[in-house]
């Protein structure tokens, strides 16, 4: 049995994290599992990730523990090799990704489903510096790489609007993986 990667992604302060984590505690015992996200930035703020130190995430990734791996403002993100031992297994897995390194993650999950969170540009911008875990120079070149995104032909995806209340977008985003984790 395969189970169905789901690669959400969008621009920094869409709210991912609130809205992943919001489905997440809502979506417990069900066969549709949410990945760990390693990162070299200490945890808190509200991200939900494994922190590493940039030699150990180094490490892991010579060893290729990581199924993903990508770099952002200047550090290094991960998702674990576990992803696959649970596709495997024929569960729903939900990858918090990021919208530059989309084709990877498609090159190695050709049939994932592609979740885009957004919000409007004033939230994103009230969201990036009320977190305050980044300079006004940094929440600057976030906000400047909310250009347009285009997915690529023949992807499957489904997008989320995360402007207003969370409960509205976490309910949508639970309908979706509840959904597709039925197909």
């Amino acid at each position: 049995m395969t189970g169905r990667l789901v690669y959400v992604m969008g621009p920094s302060g869409a709210g991912k994290d609130a809205l992943l984590g919001f489905a997440r505690k809502r979506l417990a015992g069900e066969p549709i599992l949410f990945a760990h996200r390693y990162i070299t930035r200490p945890s808190g703020n509200g991200e939900e990730h494994i922190a590493l130190c940039v030699e150990e995430f180094a490490a892991r990734s010579l060893l290729g523990l990581f199924a993903l791996e990508w770099s952002s403002h200047s550090l290094r993100y991960g998702i674990g090799i576990e992803v696959d031992a649970w596709l495997a297994r024929g569960c729903t897995v939900v990858v918090n990704g990021s919208r530059q390194h989309l084709h990877h993650a498609l090159a190695r999950y050709p049939r994932a489903e592609v979740v885009h969170v957004d919000a409007a540009p004033h939230i994103l911008e009230a969201r990036l510096g009320a977190r305050a875990r980044e300079s006004a120079e940094q929440v600057a070149a976030r906000l400047a790489r909310h250009a347009p995104f285009t997915l690529p032909d023949g992807v499957r995806w489904e997008s989320i609007d995360n402007s207003g209340k969370l409960e509205d977008a976490g309910h949508a985003l639970i309908a979706f993986l509840k959904s597709y984790a039925g197909r």
